[in-house]
């Protein structure tokens, strides 16, 4: 069965649904540096000094969900699922909008964590639907974004916040998120494949507790004390949620995920590649306002002293170039270029742009090629997963295997973080009215510590398989045939 669309050509129902994909994606894109520069006010307002919180939260059900949201794609179709929790993201940020107490609106937050799975749903989706000739290019520009709301964001965020207060990001992200499930339900086509299976719900809540155990204990080891009982507990608990599931997994004849599957060399390369990808990309976009807005006073070696808003000329060139690196990708892949390769150099782009912030971050100019310079690596190893993945999966199992990878994209972008700041706590030059500043070797370090792990994912990517078939369906009777230049040939 052929489940791509007849034609093979662009029509402008495709580009209007690929735009409306597009635009969802740098919603969820945008999201972390709106709320990141919001977050000042908001914990100010709400008199609160849990603001990690806003992004725990969020980052927690994101990846909670995603291996049943998945599941369900598979099931019961990819654009249901996908309609449905961007539904539920707006109810979130309409509860967040309005919400009375700091509680609520951490609640609110969490439930738009469904923005998570939107992501390889997204491109699980334009997989099944769109002609098989646009599948490539489709999925690079939905992963990395046409630059239509990430490179404006950093000036309209410090426009809404100054006029409008932080309650006005979280309506905006109402309006934009209602608008887009109405475009994207006009625009594009259900997918008709389907898988078979029952839903696993004990494997679903063992893997959801384990996964929440230790990206709670993860989170917020650095503030409980790694050696407290709290952070032990929350690991060990989640440690061993995981292993149960694990096993649960390896009994059961219809499980959540299957291990064996999801353990072949090409999918799990591909999920661990992807989460040092995103992982090097939230150490770099963590670090690089927090350096630029200390102040140059303080004589610490780096800091320019620049406002939220004035950020934006650091952060605006990274989305343009994010999407250079993502149209590379699609426009080499249907030429017959390798995705491993290109997520190769594109791992060592974002290498070198850490390496070389590390050893100079006190010139605005060196700074801005910087930041676009690991824009284009990011861009190219955000386009690369999905084709790798479309070219290694069957469709069958395309979000269910996906899901997966998401949860990778989840976990190693949270842990990152937690292991820079803790060696930065060990580099404090100085402490001015709660705000904590640290020493020009403690920001070099961290910038070491994303080189390493980009460097370790451009390892991970060269060690994947330089010609990759797809794999078979469970219950499959013959193998669906596919290249790395994403050209899928489905089995009859």
């Amino acid at each position: 069965m052929v489940t791509h669309a007849t034609t093979e050509r662009w029509t402008p129902r495709l580009i209007f649904s690929l735009a409306s994909i597009v635009l969802l994606l740098e919603m969820l894109a945008v999201s972390y540096m709106m709320i990141s520069i919001a977050l000042p006010q908001i914990v100010t307002h709400y008199q609160t000094t849990q603001g990690a919180w806003l992004l725990t939260a969020f980052l927690l059900v994101g990846a909670i969900t995603c291996p049943l949201i998945g599941k369900l794609a598979d099931t019961h179709g990819k654009r249901r699922l996908l309609l449905t929790a961007v539904g539920l993201s707006a109810l979130g940020s309409l509860i967040s909008a309005i919400a009375p107490t700091y509680a609520v609106l951490i609640a609110g937050r969490a439930l738009t964590g469904l923005l998570v799975p939107c992501l390889f749903l997204s491109y699980s989706l334009i997989r099944d639907v769109f002609p098989a000739r646009t599948v490539a290019l489709a999925v690079s520009i939905a992963t990395s974004g046409m630059g239509l709301i990430a490179i404006p964001a950093p000036f309209f965020t410090g426009w809404l916040i100054d006029n409008f207060g932080f309650r006005s990001i979280f309506w905006f992200f109402v309006a934009g998120l209602v608008i887009l499930a109405v475009l994207i339900r006009a625009t594009t086509a259900e997918s008709p494949v389907r898988l078979r299976a029952r839903i696993d719900l004990i494997g679903a809540a063992l893997l959801g507790a384990g996964l929440a155990g230790i990206l709670v204990g993860v989170s917020f080891g650095p503030s409980w004390g790694w050696a407290s009982g709290s952070t032990i507990g929350f690991l060990a608990g989640g440690v061993a949620l995981l292993v149960a599931w694990t096993v649960s997994a390896r009994l059961l004849a219809d499980p959540l995920i299957d291990i064996r599957f999801f353990g072949k060399r090409p999918v799990f390369l591909t999920a661990l590649g992807a989460g040092f990808c995103y992982g090097t990309s939230a150490v770099f976009t963590i670090m690089l306002p927090m350096m630029c807005m200390t102040p140059a006073i303080l004589g610490l070696g780096y800091g320019f002293g620049i406002s939220a808003e004035g950020f934006a000329i650091f952060q605006a060139p990274l989305g343009g170039a994010v999407v250079i690196g993502g149209l590379i990708v699609g426009t080499l892949v249907p030429r017959n270029v390798r995705p491993r390769t290109l997520m190769v150099v594109g791992m060592l782009v974002m290498a070198a742009a850490c390496l070389l912030t590390a050893m100079v971050h006190d010139d605005k100019a060196l700074l801005i090629g910087f930041a676009a310079l690991l824009g284009v690596g990011m861009g190219m190893g955000y386009a690369s997963v999905p084709n790798l993945l479309i070219a290694a999966v069957p469709p069958q199992l395309q979000a269910t295997t996906a899901s997966m990878v998401a949860v990778f994209q989840s976990i190693l972008p949270a842990i990152l973080p937690v292991i820079v700041f803790s060696v930065l706590n060990s580099h404090i030059a100085t402490v001015m009215q709660g705000a904590v500043f640290y020493t020009d070797t403690g920001i070099t370090i961290a910038f070491v510590i994303g080189a390493i792990s980009a460097l370790l994912g451009a390892v991970v990517a060269f060690a994947l398989p330089r010609r990759i078939s797809q794999l078979s369906a469970p219950g499959s009777g013959s193998a669906a045939a596919a290249d790395t230049d994403g050209a899928v040939v489905l089995a009859h």
